[in-house]
């Protein structure tokens, strides 16, 4: 450790040895005594002004003429010595601010997006070569040991990464069997189906990260024309949209399919509310009776009977209609209608429009003709039943689900 106190005889030899030594600085010659720089020069201005002191009494005493070397000789040499060291000094700082100018400008690339601790890493790791990572650390603000500890993990990231690209390739081979409608949860469903264990965060990451997603729904137009006229039947359902088994309680409803600038086509369904199976459907060019009734009689040959069953549907003047309350009574089928201007009282019914139309229009206003529409409809409301998976029905699908419950009462109930 430095002196905090030095002898007379010490501080002479310093100032006898800086004297000696011409090419030497303070700085250097301080370091080499373990003496504050500071110190030091202070020592040599006070020997300065005392040789100046005596050299100036010693000329006035005399012939009245100053010696060769002149008063202030020695102060000058310092005072020069100490702004060349001052000089260098600064020259060494401006060089600093440089090269930290020119890093922290070709940082600015790397920290346009993404994770900004690695962005600043990958900075270090890029250009360490050049400026060394210790003062690459020092700019950036990040600790060395940190560096070299996601540079040691670089292996496991690498491996991390040629997963998440293979997975983007299954995800993309899932969107386009399903077209591209599957989000993240029925993704995940599809995976594991196949035999794999995966987190659906993580298929939400690389869906992200990949651009893919799956469709939103977007807001339904309404297509029911009440008949204020007509019999009402009571509300049978309650907002209960559940069933313990197959064939005991149906929603059904109408939409209409946008075809070309002004055109439209209508579909009308009946679904289980048990599996959300579409039972029955029915496309045409109108809205009349006949419609809902082909609908209900296609329910009735996919079940072979509706005897006991509450079919649920809205004031629309088709279900209030004469024939169709017939048509229900010869098949045994209970009506029950929702509140007048109440769409959460049909919600599952209006729930399946509107996926309907978000998953075939794909974001278009139309189709393009009334072949198109019919073709698109008729894959989607099949592959609906036995390929699309439904997240109310633990992401399995409306037929696998009825299958598996079928089995499930079976083993309960015990034998005759």
């Amino acid at each position: 450790m430095a002196m905090k106190h030095y002898s007379a005889e010490f501080r002479a030899d310093a100032i006898a040895l800086y004297r000696s030594r011409p090419g030497t600085t303070i700085a250097k010659l301080a370091g080499d005594l373990g003496v504050n720089a500071e110190t030091l020069r202070n020592w040599i201005r006070a020997d300065d002004r005392d040789r100046g002191a005596a050299s100036t009494a010693r000329t006035g005493s005399g012939t009245g003429r100053e010696t060769a070397a002149g008063p202030g000789s020695g102060t000058a040499a310092a005072d020069l010595d100490e702004v060349e060291e001052e000089n260098a000094a600064l020259r060494r700082r401006v060089r600093e601010l440089e090269e930290e100018r020119d890093i922290l400008r070709k940082a600015a690339r790397y920290f346009a997006g993404g994770d900004a601790l690695v962005n600043r890493f990958q900075f270090v790791a890029d250009h360490s070569g050049r400026h060394g990572v210790k003062r690459l650390c020092q700019i950036l603000g990040v600790a060395r040991s940190s560096f070299y500890a996601w540079q040691a993990a670089a292996p496991a990231r690498q491996a991390r990464a040629d997963a998440d690209t293979r997975l983007a390739h299954r995800i993309r081979q899932i969107q386009a069997e399903t077209d591209g409608t599957y989000g993240a949860p029925r993704v995940t469903a599809e995976l594991r189906e196949r035999g794999e264990r995966i987190n659906r965060k993580r298929v939400a990451r690389v869906m992200r990260q990949a651009g893919l997603r799956g469709l939103r729904l977007r807001r339904r137009t309404r297509t029911t024309i009440p008949d204020p006229a007509a019999a009402k039947a009571p509300d049978l359902i309650g907002r209960d949209f559940t069933a313990e088994a197959a064939n005991q309680r149906y929603v059904g409803d109408i939409t209409y399919l946008p075809v070309g600038d002004r055109g439209f086509l209508y579909l009308a369904t009946v679904i289980d509310l048990h599996s959300r199976r579409l039972t029955g459907w029915a496309i045409a060019e109108h809205m009349r009776t006949e419609l809902v009734l082909d609908a209900l009689h296609a329910a009735q040959r996919t079940r072979g009977s509706l005897d006991g069953a509450i079919l649920h549907t809205d004031h629309g003047s088709q279900y209030t209609s004469t024939a169709f309350a017939t048509a229900c009574r010869l098949a045994g089928v209970r009506q029950s209608m929702s509140a007048i201007g109440s769409s959460a009282d049909n919600a599952l019914a209006e729930s399946f429009n509107a996926t309907f139309k978000r998953e075939t229009l794909q974001g278009r206003r139309a189709f393009t003709d009334e072949r198109e529409a019919r073709l698109t409809a008729f894959r989607w409301l099949h592959r609906y039943n036995t390929v699309r998976r439904h997240s109310r029905l633990g992401h399995q699908t409306p037929i696998a689900y009825e299958n598996s419950t079928r089995t499930a009462q079976a083993t309960l109930t015990p034998a005759a």
